[in-house]
């Protein structure tokens, strides 16, 4: 495992390498808002002459593009996958014992949960406006007021999603 003081040392060197060179904090929904917007405009042209996204987007003079944060997100993946081969700490399971002990050994049903969940945590992530790369580093690093409150509320939620899904006796499992 890596220690924790590196990796705080390297995320923060990563959001001022952001900020030098892009001029723009860390965030990860942009890309995926940005790509879901193109989509829609190319399945359905003209659909920004009546859609308040974009009139909303023209407004501020930002029109969706695929921009450097598909750079990051890339970066995140790769990032990832050598971090987990480089540490050795990979557990190749893929249905974790405290997840088999709660809901049993299916791994569809593990991957196909994890998806679904991915998917509401981005949909809240673009309803508090921002993600926990976005809020919970490069706003807590600007000590933006939302960020800090974002990043309170989303520890608070993931310990009572934790005590809703496994209880107290989740720990014995773990």
């Amino acid at each position: 495992s890596w220690q924790p003081y590196a990796v705080g040392v390297g995320i923060g060197l990563l959001s001022w390498f952001a900020f030098a060179t892009a001029d723009h904090p860390l965030g990860i929904t942009t890309a995926f808002e940005n790509t879901a917007a193109l989509t829609t405009k190319a399945v359905v042209p003209g659909v920004e002459q009546t859609n308040g996204y974009f009139a909303a987007k023209a407004a501020e003079g930002k029109s969706p593009k695929i921009g450097w944060e598909w750079m990051l997100v890339l970066g995140v993946f790769v990032g990832a996958f050598l971090s987990s081969r480089l540490s050795g700490d990979r557990s190749p399971e893929t249905v974790p014992a405290l997840w088999r002990w709660r809901f049993g050994d299916s791994p569809a049903k593990r991957l196909v949960v994890a998806f679904l969940a991915g998917a509401v945590m981005m949909f809240g992530a673009r309803l508090a406006g921002g993600c926990t790369s976005g809020h919970g580093i490069s706003g807590n690093l600007q000590l933006a007021a939302s960020s800090l409150v974002f990043s309170a509320v989303f520890f608070a939620v993931a310990t009572a999603t934790a005590f809703a899904l496994y209880g107290r006796e989740g720990a014995d499992h773990v």
